[in-house]
């Protein structure tokens, strides 16, 4: 024994080295890689979304196929999304079967969205059983089955077979609604019977991206009346009376796409469908398509019309979208299918940009005021003034959120950040805008880089790429300046305070006042909510619970966090305008406002020694400065 052990050793060495080499590389999927080739044949894609009850979508596929190894794909990377959220745990009740005999499938260990089937000698269909369990409580995802409203997303209930790009695979779909029901959708209908709907073919990509809305309660408004390319407002709601608009109000819809058409000098459609739920039951939701989009709103958009005016640049964002994000898109979206991940490094382009257009074209339209434009940028510019994040983390960190934290709550936002691409992102907008403007003598704007960048292939809805040097680029040819230290130096830098030199150029500075803009009132009575985030770093929700607490803040130096909720206020319950009168009169005052707080089942008294009384964001002119802010909210003739 004593003569082997040296062999014996060794063996172990060599084993040991092995296992290390095989750790040191990680595992492959077994996925083929896509292949710009055409599928051979049609897909047929049956969805039934008739049960209502149980919230159900149950799917049949028809796959021509060839026999031998063969792999399914359930769409992981989202349009519009920015991430990995297609909800692979929705998906059931799986089944392949070939001649009528069932096929085993497995599951890709490393690629989990990827499943494995050998198709046997002798098929050329493959038959494909499954469901998707849609969610029945808010917790598990986003409603899209109601009682009276059906959302249908087409990578919910889709899969595709692996190795060919998206654009090269054609699917045939068709869908069975709830008795009586309607729809809205570009996509292009070949027949309709009874319950039953026939699509035009369409290539998966299109199809993807195409969604669907039908419901019992339903109304369309032309919003591009004798246009040879239609555009169009689909509306869904729980009951009849919600779908009653008034004449003006489809006036200013109507104005919003025009004001679009005007600003960008092209579309990118064959037509477009305004998807709009109002709804206490259905999600809310705003997601941008190529010919499409997908919004949902609570009830009340129409009826209460003067109460929902905080969110009605939400229609006019999502249009801008089928220009920018769509059409044209940043380089690092440019994937060959639905399971390849996405760089986000221009979402601050993508998104920032359309944040920037959605809110002026609600403005120019007047869907908004000037006065509800000017007080929804002052509360932009306070929030990210107050970022305390910006300290550590660039806002051009924040395009990989998505991926990271996959939309899911925050304990700190105001210290860990999250998607502020979006709003942070008009801010740096603005100030390109300004600065073109100014440095042009007020001759050229951002609207000519609009039209420049957007407008080019009228009628194409090929995608156009783009990199950071081509923004540049085009930037430059509106107005000469060097563009790309200017953008780096914003979207990478730290501050202190927020971007704001565009807001100073428009002729307008952030200033605090102890009462509220009619924007800020509005949204508290809505949400039942009240903002203190200026004086004591916090809001209050409807049940007292604490949230948005600022990093760093009053309260937050006191010890409370976000799972706290108050009380009492100086041994008085809490209701808002208690705690409202507390700051008040602590103004002055060397006595601190007192909280009975609680966290979980125990019970504390907090002191907060603040003393500057109420503080909320609004805009104020800048004496002997040129009111840009009021030119960029001008319609365009």
């Amino acid at each position: 024994m004593t003569a082997h052990a040296p062999f014996s050793f060794a063996a172990k060495a060599a084993s040991s080295l092995a296992l290390a080499l095989a750790l040191a590389f990680p595992a492959q999927a077994a996925v083929p890689a896509p292949v710009d080739q055409p599928y051979p044949g049609t897909i047929v894609l049956k969805v039934d979304a008739s049960n209502l009850a149980q919230q159900i979508f149950r799917m049949r596929m028809t796959v021509p196929v060839k026999p031998g190894p063969m792999t399914f794909l359930y769409p992981q990377w989202l349009p519009a999304n920015h991430g990995p959220s297609g909800p692979l745990t929705q998906l059931a009740g799986l089944k392949f079967s070939a001649n009528g005999k069932p096929i085993e499938w497995t599951r890709d260990p490393v690629e989990v969205f990827a499943f494995h089937v050998t198709v046997p000698e002798g098929a050329s269909t493959l038959d494909v059983e499954y469901q998707f369990l849609s969610p029945l409580d808010s917790s598990q995802g986003r409603i899209v089955m109601t009682d009276d409203i059906i959302g249908l997303q087409w990578p919910s209930v889709t899969l595709y077979p692996a190795g060919y790009v998206a654009r090269r695979i054609t699917v045939q779909p068709s869908l069975t609604l709830p008795a009586g029901w309607q729809y809205g959708t570009a996509l292009e209908t070949a027949k309709r019977q009874g319950d039953e709907i026939a699509f035009q073919p369409h290539d998966l990509e299109t199809l993807i991206d195409s969604p669907l809305f039908a419901g019992r309660y339903f109304k369309q408004f032309d919003l591009d009346p004798g246009a040879k390319v239609r555009v169009s407002l689909n509306v869904f709601a729980d009951n009849a009376e919600s779908l009653e608009a008034k004449p003006e109000q489809i006036a200013a819809h109507r104005a919003m796409v025009q004001q679009a058409l005007k600003l960008f000098g092209s579309h990118h459609y064959q037509h477009y469908d305004f998807l709009l739920a109002l709804s206490d039951e259905f999600g809310g939701v705003g997601r941008e398509h190529h010919q499409s989009s997908e919004n949902g709103v609570k009830p009340g958009y129409f009826t209460d019309w003067a109460r929902s005016e905080a969110g009605r640049d939400l229609l006019p964002h999502e249009y801008t979208h089928s220009w920018n994000g769509k059409f044209r898109r940043p380089a690092g979206q440019d994937v060959p299918n639905f399971n390849t991940p996405l760089q986000n490094s221009l979402l601050w382009v993508y998104e920032g940009q359309t944040q920037y257009w959605g809110g002026i074209l609600a403005a120019r339209s007047g869907l908004v005021s000037k006065n509800s434009a000017r007080d929804a940028l002052a509360a932009t510019a306070a929030r990210y003034d107050a970022t305390a994040g910006r300290a550590w983390r660039a806002m051009q960190d924040t395009v990989n959120d998505p991926i990271i934290a996959g939309r899911r709550g925050l304990a700190w936002g105001n210290w860990q950040r999250s998607e502020d691409y979006y709003s942070e992102g008009a801010l740096v907008w603005l100030d390109v805008d300004t600065k073109i403007r100014e440095l042009s003598g007020d001759k050229r704007s951002l609207d000519d880089f609009a039209r420049a960048f957007y407008g080019i292939d009228n009628g194409s809805m090929l995608p156009a790429f783009y990199t950071f040097e081509d923004v540049v680029a085009a930037l430059d040819k509106v107005q000469k300046f060097d563009w790309a230290p200017f953008l780096r130096s914003r979207v990478e830098g730290h501050g202190p305070g927020a971007p704001l030199d565009g807001l100073a150029r428009a002729g307008w500075k952030l200033v605090y006042t102890d009462t509220p803009t009619d924007t800020i009132k509005a949204a508290e009575d809505r949400s039942k909510s009240a903002d203190f985030s200026y004086s004591l770093g916090f809001s209050v929700r409807a049940d007292g619970g604490i949230s948005n607490m600022v990093w760093d803040g009053v309260a937050f130096r006191a010890g409370l966090a976000g799972n706290t909720s108050i009380v009492a206020v100086n041994n008085r319950a809490y209701k808002p305008e208690v705690l409202k009168a507390a700051v008040k009169a602590a103004k002055g005052s060397k006595a601190p406002i007192e909280l009975l707080v609680r966290k979980g089942n125990n019970l504390r008294t907090i002191s907060l020694d603040y003393h500057d009384g109420l503080r909320y964001p609004r805009l104020e002119r800048i004496p002997g400065t040129p009111d840009r802010l009021d030119a960029i909210y001008k319609a365009l003739k």
